[in-house]
C-alpha cells in the first residue's frame, strides 16, 4: 500500500516502465511514431501549425509540439481554426453563441490580437476574413493579414447567414472528395481564393479578395445554382427533360458581367436528380471542378477558362484532385494512378485495393487501404514513398516533414521515411525533423497554388 500511495503521488515511481504503459497502451502503427501521447478528449481537429500541432477538442484546444509531443497550452474554446502559413500561423478560438474571437500564437498561446464582435471567421494560409454586424442587413466583411494588427479592406454586405457561424461556414465554391480513414482538414488551411462568393437571402455576393470589392451582387434563376471557383462565377442549370437531367455550366468575369467559357453536358453532381433540383456545390478543389460526361467517364475542368484537364478512362475513379495533380482508381480497382493535370499523363503507379481511399496535401497524397490497414504517403508527383504504416488510425494532418496519425484520443507523429525505402531526413538544429540539404530527398513543394495558368498569381497572364 505504502508503495502504491508514493507512486500516486509522485514522490517516488518504482515502476516507471508501468506508468509508461499506463500514459500510452501500444503503438498505432508499425513501424513505431516518433512520439505518441494521449489527449484529453477526442479531437474534432488536428492542424500542424509550424513547429506545433494544434488539437481542437469539444470543449478545449491544445497546442504540442511537433518535435516531442509534449503539450505546450491549453485554452478553453467551444472552436478552433488554423490560419497563416509555415512561418506565421496563428490560432482563431471562440464559443458557441457568443460573439468575438482571440487570435493566438501557436507555440506560447499568448493571445496577439482580440475582437469582441465578429459573428464567423475564415481561416486561410495567408489572410483571416471576419465579419460583423449592427443590424441583420448592415455587416462589415474585412481582411486581415494572419499576424496583422489592421485590416487590408473592409466591405459592406448586406448580412450574413442568421446567426452567430463560428468558424469557416460554408461559402459558393466547391465541394472536396472525401475518403475513409482521412480528415477531411489533412491538408491544412489553405490560400485564400481570388473571389469568394457569399450567399445573402436567396443572392450571391461575389468579393474580390485582393481589394474587398463587391463586384456582383445576383440572384440565380430557377434552375440555377451559382458557385465562385477559379476566378469566375459560374452558373449552373439543370434542367429536367425526356425523364432526366441536362447540364450546362456557363462561367463570367463577375468584373465585367461577360461569359468566357461555356459547356452542355457535364454533370457537376450538384443535383438529387429530385426533379434536378441542385441542393450541392460542385466537386472539385481550388479552382477546378470534376464533371461527368454523357458518357459516364470522370473529367477535371479548369474553373478559369473551362479546359479540360484531364479526362477518365472507362471505369476510372477519381480518388482526389487539385490544381496540380489528380489520384485515380484504375479500372480493374487493383491500382491507384497519380497524374499530373499540366500535361493529362500518368506520372506512376502503384498497387492498391479497390476500397482505398485517397487525399491530396501541398506535401503528400495519402493513401488508406484495407485487409490489410494501412496509411502510405507518397510524393505526388513522383510517387516516391514518403511512408508506409501499417495502422488502422486516421490520417489527421500532413506538414512539410511529417504527418500526425490518430485512434480515438491517441495522436502521434510520423516522420517522412517511416517503413519506406526514403531514410528519413536528419534533424535540423536539434530540434524538428526537416529535408536533407546535402542529399536527394526533399519535401513535396508547395508549387502551383497559382493554378494551371498560373491566372491566380498577381502578375500572371490572364490574372486580375
Amino acid at each position: 500500500m505504502t508503495v502504491v500511495v508514493l507512486a500516486s503521488t509522485g514522490v517516488w515511481n518504482p515502476f516507471p516502465a508501468m506508468w509508461d504503459w499506463v500514459d500510452r497502451s501500444q503503438p498505432i502503427s508499425e513501424p513505431d511514431v516518433v512520439w505518441q501521447q494521449r489527449v484529453g478528449g477526442t479531437p474534432k481537429s488536428v492542424t500542424i501549425a509550424a513547429d506545433t500541432v494544434i488539437v481542437e477538442q469539444r470543449t478545449r484546444v491544445e497546442a504540442r509540439s511537433l518535435a516531442t509531443g509534449t503539450q505546450l497550452w491549453e485554452h478553453k474554446a467551444d472552436w478552433s481554426a488554423v490560419a497563416g502559413g509555415d512561418r506565421d500561423p496563428v490560432v482563431a478560438v471562440g464559443r458557441l453563441l457568443v460573439k468575438g474571437y482571440e487570435l493566438l500564437d501557436p507555440t506560447t498561446g499568448a493571445v496577439r490580437r482580440r475582437d469582441g464582435d465578429a459573428v464567423a471567421v475564415w481561416t486561410y494560409r495567408n489572410a483571416i476574413l471576419d465579419v460583423r454586424c449592427v443590424e441583420p442587413t448592415d455587416c462589415t466583411l474585412s481582411a486581415w493579414d494572419p499576424r496583422g494588427t489592421r485590416p487590408l479592406w473592409t466591405a459592406f454586405l448586406p448580412g450574413v447567414h442568421s446567426g452567430l457561424l463560428a468558424d469557416n461556414p460554408d461559402l459558393l465554391g466547391t465541394r472536396r472528395l472525401t475518403a475513409p480513414r482521412i480528415d477531411g482538414g489533412v491538408a491544412g488551411p489553405e490560400s485564400v481564393p481570388p473571389l469568394l462568393g457569399f450567399p445573402v437571402d436567396g443572392r450571391v455576393h461575389v468579393v474580390d479578395t485582393a481589394t474587398g470589392r463587391v463586384l456582383q451582387n445576383v440572384q440565380p434563376g430557377r434552375e440555377e445554382r451559382l458557385a465562385v471557383i477559379g476566378g469566375r462565377l459560374l452558373r449552373i442549370t439543370a434542367t429536367s427533360r425526356d425523364g432526366t437531367c441536362y447540364f450546362t455550366v456557363a462561367a463570367q468575369d463577375p468584373a465585367t458581367g461577360q461569359e468566357v467559357w461555356r459547356r452542355a453536358g457535364l454533370n457537376l453532381r450538384t443535383a438529387d436528380y429530385a426533379g434536378c433540383v441542385q441542393r450541392e456545390d460542385p466537386q472539385g478543389a481550388r479552382n477546378v471542378l470534376i464533371g461527368v460526361g454523357p458518357d459516364g467517364r470522370e473529367a477535371v475542368l479548369d474553373g478559369y477558362d473551362g479546359r479540360l484537364l484531364q479526362v477518365g478512362g472507362d471505369g476510372e475513379k477519381l480518388l482526389a484532385v487539385d490544381d496540380r495533380y489528380a489520384l485515380v482508381r484504375s479500372a480493374d480497382k487493383r491500382s491507384v494512378l497519380g497524374r499530373e493535370l499540366s500535361v493529362d499523363r500518368t506520372r506512376w503507379t502503384r498497387a492498391a485495393g479497390g476500397k482505398s481511399g485517397a487525399a491530396l496535401t501541398p506535401y503528400a497524397a495519402v493513401i488508406a487501404e484495407e485487409k490489410p490497414s494501412r496509411l502510405i504517403a507518397v510524393d505526388p508527383r513522383t510517387g516516391r514513398e514518403l511512408a508506409v504504416l501499417r495502422t488502422s488510425a486516421n490520417a489527421l494532418a500532413v506538414g512539410r516533414t511529417g504527418m500526425i496519425i490518430g485512434e480515438g484520443r491517441e495522436i502521434g507523429y510520423v516522420r517522412w521515411g517511416a517503413g519506406s525505402s526514403v531514410p528519413p531526413p536528419p534533424e535540423e538544429g536539434g530540434s524538428l525533423p526537416g529535408p536533407n540539404p546535402g542529399g536527394t530527398w526533399q519535401p513535396p513543394s508547395d508549387e502551383g497554388s497559382c493554378g494551371p495558368k498560373r491566372e491566380l498569381c498577381a502578375g500572371a497572364d490572364g490574372s486580375r
